[in-house]
């Protein structure tokens, strides 16, 4: 049978004159990824206004470097279907994501001669049930302060009979549930107000070899549905608080229930505190959720410092019973340049 081509009117014609549709396979992925663009776009574009959006962007924004994913997936449907429009789509999102996955805030080190080594540790150990792992990572890796999220009355309890040597000096905002959490020191400390939140996240002023640093330990409300406006104001508390501190060495650690890619979260950067991790070149390594790392995840657990301390080493260590890794940072506090 001989066919010809009528591409005005978008069919094929036979010898005989009958007449059968041209073939629309293509469409079909050029919907596909049309639909994958269009997800990608509103996420990256809220992260280009510096925005945080409204659900499900916050929760999406956690997870920025894994867009990719589908992104890819629209840039090979958009070349099997040959859409060539939506091929220059996805390669823009591809580029917007490359730039956004780099690190974010400053990384100026220290001029000053260094006075003090410290080692910091933050956990959450998920409602106390991580009280056990924590204790022996304690005791291994010797840290001078310790901040636990989520440490419920028989947490506090544990740390209080089991580590009490080491770490003679506490502040701690009790609670249960996931609302319990404190500071554990090797240095002396003396009360500082905490800052606002539904968790509990208090604060101290240590004195590290007769040099004084204030200590926050942060845990805002997670970004669920129903709370977004409010992990918004907590984690802009803690930024407020980041910004009185400027002039005094400062060290804000826990779960923000944040990444670099939240803007609430940069804001707290832009005071002048670097994140740790960061530093010691784990700015991507991720913390949460520890069951399906490292395979899939995000880091929300951070240990931030203002410019008085260089960050020699970060470590992330999987702990049994809790949803995240602990972080164990090593840093050097330097005297004000002269």
């Amino acid at each position: 049978m001989d066919i010809e081509t009528d591409t005005a009117n978008g069919t094929w014609t036979d010898a005989d004159g009958g007449r059968t549709p041209r073939r629309t396979g293509r469409r079909p992925g050029a919907w596909c990824a049309a639909l994958l663009f269009a997800g990608v776009s509103v996420v990256v574009g809220c992260r280009t206004a510096d925005s945080d959006g409204v659900t499900p962007v916050p929760q999406l924004l956690a997870f920025l470097p894994w867009l990719l994913v589908p992104t890819g997936a629209g840039l090979l449907l958009t070349l099997l279907a040959r859409w060539w429009t939506g091929a220059v789509w996805g390669v823009a999102l591809l580029g917007l994501l490359a730039w956004f996955i780099e690190p974010y805030g400053k990384s100026v080190e220290p001029t000053g001669p260094p006075v003090a080594e410290v080692r910091v540790l933050t956990s959450n150990v998920e409602f106390g049930q991580g009280t056990d792992a924590l204790i022996a990572a304690v005791r291994r890796e010797k840290p001078d302060l310790v901040f636990v999220q989520e440490c419920e009355r028989t947490c506090g309890a544990a740390l209080r009979r089991d580590l009490a040597a080491g770490y003679p000096h506490r502040r701690a905002v009790e609670g249960d549930g996931a609302k319990g959490s404190v500071i554990l020191s090797a240095f002396p400390l003396r009360a500082a107000p905490a800052v606002p939140g539904t968790l509990g996240m208090p604060a101290a002023v240590a004195d590290v070899r007769g040099h004084p640093v204030r200590l926050r330990l942060a845990h805002p409300m997670p970004p669920l549905a129903d709370r977004v406006d409010l992990w918004r104001e907590e984690l802009a508390a803690l930024r407020d608080a980041a910004a009185g501190d400027r002039g005094t060495p400062t060290v804000l650690a826990g779960d923000f229930n944040a990444s670099q890619d939240h803007a609430a979260f940069r804001r707290i950067l832009d005071t002048g505190l670097r994140d740790a991790a960061r530093l010691a070149g784990q700015d991507r390594t991720p913390s949460w959720p520890a069951r399906t790392l490292p395979v899939f995840g995000t880091q929300i657990d951070h240990v931030l410092v203002s410019g008085d301390f260089a960050a020699r080493d970060a470590r992330f260590l999987d702990l049994a019973g809790t949803d995240h890794r602990a972080l164990v940072v090593d840093l050097t506090l330097h005297a004000a340049a002269g």
